[in-house]
This record gives C-alpha cells, structure tokens and sequence, in this order.
C-alpha cells in the first residue's frame, strides 16, 4: 500500500485539519471534529446537513458553502458517521428555518440519521438519494444505492434554501429531483481502504466492474474491457431505460471520476455519453465533468443524467461557492 499518510489512525484527523486550513474562508471544523460546518451562517434560512463515510472527497464536506450545505458529518473511511455528530451539526448550524438531511440510501448512513432526526429538538426533515440504477439491494444498500447524484441534490436544494425556500418545499424539491436523476459507474481497478491495507477486490487487466458501487461494492457484472464508446452506450441504456418516457428534453449530465482516472479520459466518456443521449432525444442543457465522488483512487467513472425543469435549471445555475464547486450567473 502507497498512500501519502503518517498513519492509519491520524489519516481523516490530519485530512480534516488540512481542508479546514485551506478553505478557511469558507468552513470551519467542529469541535472534536465532528463535523465541518459553513464559516458563515444566515439567519432564518434552512439549514441542509449531510455526511457519509470518508474516502468520497470532495463529497460532502467540500460542498459545504454558500449555495450547498451548511455542515457535513464526515464518519471514517467508507464508514457512516455516528448519529451524535449529526445531532452537533443540525445544533450547531440550526437558524429557525429548521434542518434538512440530505442522506445517501446506505443502511448505516439512513439507520443513523433517521436516529438524529429523532432525537433533534428542532424540526428535521430527511431526502434520501437513490440514484444508482445498477443494482436494487446491495449488502450496503435496501433499495438502490445514493451515489453521485447526490452532489446534484445537494447543488438543486442547497439554492432553494439560499433563495428562501421553506423546510417542507425543500424536501419536496430534494425528493423531485432524486426522482428525476439517475447514475451508473464503471470501475477499472480497486481501490486500497487504509485500514485493510489491500485492494477491496481484484480486477484481471482486461476486466471491468460495470455497475460497481463507490465503496467497491459488485456491480451488474464483470466483464472484458471494452472501449470508452461501448461502455458509455450501456451506462446510457441503463440509466435511459430506468428514466423511461422521461428521457426526453433538456438533462444535465455529470461525468463523474472516482479518484484515478485522468480528465482526459473523463472528456472522452462525456462526449461518448453526449452522443448516446442525443440520439434518444435528449439535450445536453447543463454538463460537469470532473472528480467530485470518489471511492478513494478507484479508476473509473460514473455517469448521472438529471431532467430539467425550469425550477431545477434555475437552481443549479444559482451562484455557489464551496471548496469543490464555485460559480456565478
């Protein structure tokens, strides 16, 4: 094992640190670490938390800022965090709009959320992502799993809330545009949990995982390596053929890398993806392409189609400003 760390048990301590140091103007870290959290808060505005283990960076802490969330709970490497850090986030970044989780459909992320949400004494509100069309049930996951579609959610809610939107319109938004958004990821090679100290799994050189999920779990199948065109052509007809009459009009389509995989690569499955959408009638109205949910230096990529409506484009069109991901309209 390679990896530029001083030790197994300082790796997410040392990490935190580091990020909170660099964005400094952005976020600051909670006490005993706990969670990372907005510098800046504003008062009345709902207040959206997430988290999940670490090892999918930047997601989430480096989408905490003006336009996403307002704190993220990061648990160890591909474990969840643990429902009292979720309580001190909501606590710590509450402001009289109540709070919003915005929680990936893992059993340890929802099992421990759903627990805070019980135990907070504000009101809370949850939106649960379920975007992975590759499998229903994993040994993570009842139902499909919450993958790189909940950067989208987090990006399409988070300007809701900026905007003034209330608690219960932001998790019917949240809900909608989860409903309305789709991914599937292939994987090129394994990736190396600090802890274990070896590869999750084990790929021959001519072999890909199609449908793998972001901690490495199995996906539809194991299959021979084949050029960028093919395997964009059946993550297309997955994610299309899940969509069904929706797959028509204006999408945005993220290209998503998971932490090895070079930007060159990432273009040239965008414009595979481009085209195959084209050809179903649908357009590219809104594209990102780039590393935002990674399973630590997995090569590979995902692919996540989300259908516009004027509200959604809106939306994520909004300014932003957070650590990963920055614009201005």
């Amino acid at each position: 094992m390679k990896k530029l760390i001083n030790g197994v048990d300082t790796v997410l301590s040392e990490s935190l640190d580091g990020f909170c140091a660099a964005h400094a103007d952005i976020v600051t870290l909670g006490e005993e670490r706990k969670f990372v959290r907005r510098a800046t808060l504003t008062p009345g505005k709902v207040a959206l938390v997430s988290g999940g283990g670490s090892g999918h960076e930047p997601l989430h802490a480096g989408f905490v800022g003006h336009g996403m969330l307002d704190a993220a709970c990061p648990g160890q490497v591909f474990t969840s965090p643990t429902p009292d850090q979720m309580l001190a986030a909501a606590a710590a970044v509450e402001q009289g709009g109540g709070v919003l989780f915005i929680v990936k459909n893992y059993e340890g992320d929802v099992m421990n959320f759903e627990m805070a949400a019980e135990m907070a004494s504000g009101e809370v509100m949850t939106v649960v992502t379920n975007d992975d069309v590759a499998v229903e049930n994993s040994d993570f996951s009842t139902g499909r799993r919450g993958v790189a579609g909940t950067l989208i959610v987090e990006k399409v809610v988070g300007a809701a809330a900026e905007a003034g939107a209330d608690l219960a319109a932001c998790k019917a938004l949240g809900d909608r545009v989860n409903a309305r958004t789709r991914s599937m990821g292939i994987a090129l090679t394994s990736c190396t949990v600090p802890a274990a100290g070896k590869p999750t799994f084990t790929l021959a050189e001519d072999e890909m995982e199609m449908g793998v999920g972001i901690h490495g779990e199995p996906g539809r199948r194991r299959v021979k390596l084949m050029p960028a065109a093919g395997i964009a052509a059946e993550l297309i007809e997955a994610i299309a053929g899940d969509l069904g009459a929706e797959a028509r009009g204006d999408a945005i389509l993220l290209v998503n890398g998971f932490g090895g995989t070079p930007a060159m690569e990432l273009y040239v499955m965008y414009e595979n993806a481009r085209a195959e959408l084209e050809k179903r009638g649908v357009r590219i109205a809104r594209s990102l392409v780039g590393t935002y949910v990674t399973s630590l230096e997995m090569a590979g990529c995902s692919l996540t189609v989300t259908m516009l409506d004027e509200e959604i484009a809106r939306h994520w069109d909004a300014p932003v400003h957070t650590a990963a991901l920055r614009w201005k309209m």
